[in-house]
């Protein structure tokens, strides 16, 4: 099993930043690509960001730009940096990671990101 726990959510102005950690513990070495996914009120959850294991990335169009993700593999850790926040950026966060050897994907808590003035 692998456990993932966000970190660094919280309330920003709009225009300000945050930045979001992702740790990992357990079984880390199943562990392949990660993301960041946000859930907002009455909507499905949707992908923000996506990190390979050789650090490959990718990006929603909504925050290419003003969002860039990160991997600290000596950390098992995930980082989301979020600038030029938007009101419609609030949402709740999930971590996600794969599990390479079985094929499921593990989520995290989740971290409340408000951006409003």
């Amino acid at each position: 099993q692998v456990q993932l726990v966000e970190s660094g959510g919280g309330l920003a102005q709009p225009g300000g930043s945050l930045r979001l950690s992702c740790a990992a513990s357990g079984r880390i070495v199943r562990i392949g690509t990660m993301a960041w996914y946000s859930q907002a009120p009455g909507n499905e959850r949707e992908l923000v960001a996506r990190i390979t294991r050789g650090g490959g990335t990718s990006y929603s169009d909504s925050v290419k730009g003003r969002f860039t993700i990160s991997r600290d593999s000596a950390k098992n850790t995930i980082y989301l940096q979020m600038n030029s926040l938007k009101p419609e950026d609030t949402a709740v966060y999930y971590c996600q990671a794969d599990d390479v050897v079985v094929g499921i994907s593990y989520w995290g808590q989740g971290t409340q990101v408000t951006a409003s003035s």
